[in-house]
């Protein structure tokens, strides 16, 4: 079957391939499963090296990476380099951190010894997605390769070129043969990749069907699963807020990446006191985007990555204003392939898409709250838990007020966002599981208690 990518500026095709045959499958997954025992028992210091050399891969290829991502997904040239240059830099964290994160613990019991050990799985299916394709994958790849486990990758079929690069620079920089593997495969593939017994685990970064459907295949054959899945993200503004900060983290937060971000800011839950003044100022400064052309400088907005993601969004938009949200800034399509201008709906309620649904896109929500307090149980009222970010001018009120949000991650006075020190993943249908820092690194280990008598 032959799959073609579109570039959602021009709306040329980009790109044809072929899905691989089963013999194509079978044999990457050889590859793997020969590679592990040999990587898996390769010291630390070892490993470490070989993720300094990726790191260094990485830089070497930042521009060539830059132009696939921008071709492929729409992603701007400054936001796709500045994605590079963090999976590098996660290479480089792990090479330094994995030894104090994997060193065994000494736990005190009644025995002459105890301790808790961390040993590799094996090989794990990642299952990734095109709005950071790049970084998605390295958010897995870094922790689970100084972890002495091997990986096989299926990417979002309009980023195939993405994921060639990324194996790319890998051998190049050294990694043994079939310890890293690309699977140019359809979904039907991956879950018969999934139920293969030579793969022990699975991770996903994706829509909530996509999790159902994954996390229902893994449970089926009792694999390890974790699920990175979408978000509704609350951005709440109390009334002691500074505005100029609150308006910037706004703009940043909701239209990054053209918005295709599971961790951006997309419900604006303002309370009444502070409400006009900060939609006057964010309707103002998300107006002056550019939408345009992703690899001008001058651009400072992005197209979608595809158009049929445009028109669901436009859709959502719609609806909602037939429901009562009222139209602020933009809320029509461009003319473009895949464009849709900064937009801005207000008056946000309940039974409206733009409250219920994840907008995958450059549409900011606005709801009015009258207080604190309602502002809490608002930013709680979604089945999303990804994360949520909080704005006032008392830290100590923002981190109490954080505190109470359910979410994977809350921020106070900043933008959500994925730390390499900080554990990533969210609760609710956000999904489960955690990616980096010390926990990610652990989501894929045989966590084994040794006791002496």
């Amino acid at each position: 079957m032959t799959v073609e990518t579109i570039n959602p500026a021009t709306g040329q095709v980009e790109y044809r391939h072929e899905l691989m045959a089963p013999a194509q499958v079978d044999a990457v997954l050889a590859a793997a499963q020969a590679a592990f025992p040999g990587w898996s028992q390769r010291s630390l210091e070892s490993r470490g090296e070989v993720l300094r050399a990726i790191a260094a891969a990485l830089r070497s290829r930042r521009g060539d990476l830059q132009q696939t991502m921008t071709a492929e997904m729409g992603k701007l040239r400054k936001e796709a380099l500045a994605e590079v240059d963090k999976c590098a830099d996660a290479c480089d964290y792990y090479a330094a951190h994995a030894a104090g994160y994997l060193q065994d613990q000494a736990i005190a019991t009644d025995g002459r010894r105890s301790y808790v050990r961390y040993e590799p799985l094996g090989c794990v299916l990642a299952v990734m997605p095109w709005n950071f394709p790049v970084w998605q994958v390295f958010r897995f790849l870094a922790p689970a390769l100084m972890a002495g486990n091997v990986a096989v990758l299926k990417h979002a079929s309009n980023v195939p070129r993405c994921a060639d690069l990324i194996a790319q620079a890998l051998e190049e920089a050294g990694l043994p043969p079939g310890v890293f593997g690309v699977l140019h495969i359809d979904n039907e593939q991956a879950a018969a990749v999934l139920r293969d017994p030579r793969v022990v685990a699975v991770t996903l970064t994706g829509s909530e069907r996509a999790g159902r459907s994954v996390a229902g295949t893994a449970g089926q054959q009792l694999k390890k699963c974790v699920m990175e899945l979408g978000g509704s993200d609350a951005f709440v503004v109390l009334e002691d807020a500074d505005l100029d900060q609150a308006v910037a983290g706004a703009v940043a937060s909701r239209f990054g990446n053209s918005g295709q971000t599971c961790i951006a800011a997309k419900r604006f839950i303002v309370v009444e006191a502070i409400a006009d003044r900060f939609v006057e100022r964010f309707a103002e400064a998300a107006a002056k985007l550019r939408l345009g052309d992703p690899d001008d400088a001058a651009t400072t907005l992005a197209p979608l990555a595809r158009q049929d993601l445009r028109d669901e969004l436009h859709k959502q938009v719609r609806d909602s204003i037939a429901k009562g949200a009222r139209p602020l800034l933009g809320c029509e399509p461009d003319a473009s392939y895949a464009g849709y201008p900064a937009s801005i709906l207000d008056a946000v309620a309940p039974g409206m898409p733009a409250y219920e649904e994840e907008l995958f896109g450059p549409v900011a929500s606005i709801l009015r709250v009258k207080d604190e307090a309602e502002a809490v149980r608002v930013a709680n009222d979604t089945t999303f838990g990804l994360g949520g970010s909080v704005w006032s001018g008392d830290p100590e009120r923002g981190e109490r007020v954080a505190r109470q949000l359910q979410v994977g991650a809350a921020f106070v006075n900043a933008i959500v966002r994925s730390d390499v020190r900080l554990p990533f993943g969210g609760t609710k249908r956000s999904g489960f599981g955690r990616e980096l820092a010390e926990h990610g690194i652990h989501e894929f280990m045989n966590i084994k208690s040794v006791y002496v008598a």
